[in-house]
């Protein structure tokens, strides 16, 4: 068995923030070798997001191959902790420390969950690159095991799903997410003589004006409406009587499953250059919308946390984007962690009881994937958050 507490502060105790390597890693490789795994381990990337070291760890068993997914990575501490952000301290049944919620708890709870299971045939797919720009991670992990023909039939990511209690909320899938950055350029001149000059703010306010008139859609069953937030405006002009020579803008768009990342960067190109016809724009897609629409594996993982909790989560496409956006290549994929409340704050912490309990779930999901036939078809998988 598993001390699932002693190997979480084990690994909170590795300062390992995003793109991580090392230490982390190697405290989770000896956990799992006794096990019967067989560890890969490999660096991928150059800096300035690489080196990133990646995991994939493999044993056979009975039954489908069921795979949990994570990273052991963390956002930078920040300052002001009560103790130590790596210290692991325990208080009044809480667990403190960087990475504690977000998700190293989840990571010592996959490894629990596979010790109390010896037959289980599981896969661990644990990258370093999570937090950061997530170049070098789970993609790459997912080009290793294409390489070697390897292919899970379900897969659970540990990241904090959790709102009020645990096991409150099941993600079943995620908005698309993408950047575009507006550079328009004019001619720098004397506000007294704007015949001699070529003013590029107007065309920037104008081309954004657009953009926030654009209603991309009103929302599906599953996911909230697709919204664009204009998150940075730029002219860096320190005087006032002068016409600026450029105008920037960025922005942000979260999508559903309605929309492709690259149709919609097209949309609103074209609605850029509708007003400012010389704007030079730049993008980059984060991830497409996907959604595992509830069946089996979100039943089957309903189950497993209404027998440790006694009650049934919500499906939810709620949040932020994840490495589910890239898993859900391999095989359907869905999300259960710990309670979220102090992810990537100062204090960060977890109840002890909640991390015992998560195992519990991780333990029942394993054991209903094992059983096979015991997998439901039915449709009854939880309600809608």
């Amino acid at each position: 068995m598993i001390d699932v507490v002693a190997l979480l502060r084990q690994l909170i105790a590795c300062d390992s923030v995003t793109p991580a390597r090392g230490a982390v890693f190697d405290i989770l490789e000896a956990a799992l070798v006794p096990l019967g795994f067989e560890v890969d381990r490999f660096v991928s990337g150059e800096p300035p997001s690489g080196p990133v070291e990646n995991l994939l760890a493999l044993r056979a068993g009975s039954g489908p191959m069921f795979a949990f997914a994570g990273h052991l990575d963390v956002v930078p501490p920040g300052e002001g902790w009560t103790d130590s952000p790596w210290s692991g301290e325990v208080r009044g049944g809480m667990l403190y420390g960087r990475g504690a919620c977000d998700m190293k708890g989840a990571v010592a709870a996959f490894v629990a969950a596979c010790a109390a299971l010896p037959d289980a045939h599981v896969a661990l797919i644990i990258t370093g690159d999570e937090e950061g720009p997530a170049l070098y991670g789970t993609r790459a992990l997912i080009e290793r095991m294409a390489a070697r023909g390897i292919r899970p039939d379900f897969c659970l990511v540990g990241e904090p799903t959790s709102v009020a209690r645990l096991g409150d909320t099941v993600k079943i899938g995620r908005r698309g997410s993408a950047y575009m950055w507006i550079d328009v350029p004019g001619r720098q001149g004397h506000v007294a003589y704007p015949q001699l000059a070529d003013n590029p703010v107007p065309k920037l306010i104008r081309a954004l004006a657009a953009i926030d008139a654009l209603v991309l859609d009103e929302g599906t069953d599953w996911f909230q409406a697709s919204n664009i937030e204009f998150t940075d405006l730029e002219v860096g002009n320190p005087t006032g009587n002068v016409i600026p020579g450029r105008a920037k803008g960025r922005l942000s768009i979260r999508f559903n499953d309605l929309h492709r990342g690259p149709e919609l960067i097209e949309r609103l190109s074209a609605t850029v250059r509708l007003h400012a016809p010389e704007a030079i724009i730049d993008h980059r897609i984060a991830g497409e919308a996907f959604l595992t629409a509830p069946g089996p594996l979100s039943i089957l993982l309903s189950g497993a946390v209404a027998e440790v909790t006694g009650q049934a989560p919500a499906l939810s496409t709620s949040g932020g984007t994840s490495d589910a956006r890239f898993l859900v290549a391999l095989c359907p994929v869905i999300e259960l962690g710990l309670i979220n409340a102090t992810m990537h704050m100062v204090d960060e912490a977890i109840a002890v009881e909640d991390l015992h309990a998560l195992a519990s779930i991780y333990v029942a999901v394993l054991r209903r994937v094992s059983a096979g036939g015991a997998i439901p078809t039915d449709t009854a998988a939880g309600r809608h958050a």
